[in-house]
């Protein structure tokens, strides 16, 4: 749709409520699960087990099914077959304390938090692509030293306002009584995510570089601190961008193709990749999308 076209549109009336909500901090931004904020906090502090983790997680069916079921999966399974008898200790032993914070946020972060009739699948791929995000940034912050906790939960959380800007949108175009197309919400999503996006992790008390990546994402550069974890982020996005696109478009991955994709991008130089590393990091595509695949089930 041009320019032209959502000038006629309710793309204006309805931007002009949505920002009017932004100014007035009205937006709804729904709650992060209890659980999942719980287990966060747990999993960063120096004297967290996997008795205390499992007590937690026990008390929430559904993450403790996800913990057993990722456990059991091809990725981390070390014998043949299921294990049944696995209690959910020794499930969080072996797949790690910070695995474990990382399958809670992906299990509780779905498509059933947002209220979006008619945008359920564009949401949910929203958020596999931002899942994506947060794993290549891990891989990306092991390569460049850096803390990829933070990496992963900065990627993971990178575009949430996404999400609540469709929800918004659609609640605002009811109480309206009209039915805006897709490209006027994809325009209005465009335009106002980064804004929603950082009331959003603000609201979940999300730590100051996880905000600073959400407002800094589109323009980097403007940050006059360190910009590393943003450029982690911005290349952990390229690179869920680049590989599910040709997954997407062949079924296959062309890794000399993508690698040379990623060599022209300009983060890459900035984050001081070589070719080697480029080439290394390519490599995990397929583990990468496998793990995402898996977490996101």
């Amino acid at each position: 749709m041009s320019d032209d076209s959502l000038a006629t549109s309710h793309y204006n009336e309805i931007g002009q409520q949505l920002l009017h909500l932004i100014e007035q901090d009205e937006i709804e931004v729904p709650m992060l699960p209890e659980v999942a904020s719980k287990v966060v906090q747990l999993v960063q502090r120096p004297d967290s087990n996997a008795a205390a983790l499992s007590a937690l997680i026990q008390g929430d069916q559904v993450l403790a099914a996800k913990v057993m079921q990722i456990a059991n999966s091809a990725l981390y399974r070390t014998g043949p077959g299921v294990d049944n008898m696995m209690s959910l200790q020794q499930a969080i032993t072996r797949l790690g304390l910070t695995l474990i914070g990382e399958v809670a946020l992906a299990a509780s972060i779905n498509s059933s938090m947002f209220d979006a009739p008619g945008y359920e699948q564009h949401i949910k791929k929203t958020l596999r692509r931002s899942l994506a995000t947060g794993l290549w940034a891990k891989e990306i912050a092991r390569i460049t030293r850096k803390n990829v906790e933070a990496a992963f939960l900065s990627g993971l959380l990178h575009d949430m306002g996404r999400p609540v800007v469709v929800q918004s949108v659609v609640a605002i175009a009811k109480s309206m009584g009209v039915t805006p197309s897709r490209d006027e919400v994809s325009a209005l999503e465009n335009e106002y995510q980064r804004r929603i996006g950082l009331k959003v992790v603000k609201d979940w008390e999300m730590p100051t570089s996880v905000c600073e990546v959400v407002q800094y994402f589109d323009n980097y550069q403007d940050q006059a601190g360190d910009q590393t974890q943003i450029m982690i982020v911005v290349a952990g996005d390229l690179l869920a961008t680049v590989v599910g696109l040709a997954r997407d478009e062949t079924g296959e991955l062309d890794m000399e193709e993508i690698a040379g994709q990623l060599l022209s991008e300009d983060v890459f130089t900035e984050l001081n990749f070589y070719p080697d590393d480029i080439d290394a990091l390519v490599q995990k595509a397929e583990q990468v999308t496998s793990t995402a695949e898996s977490m996101s089930r």
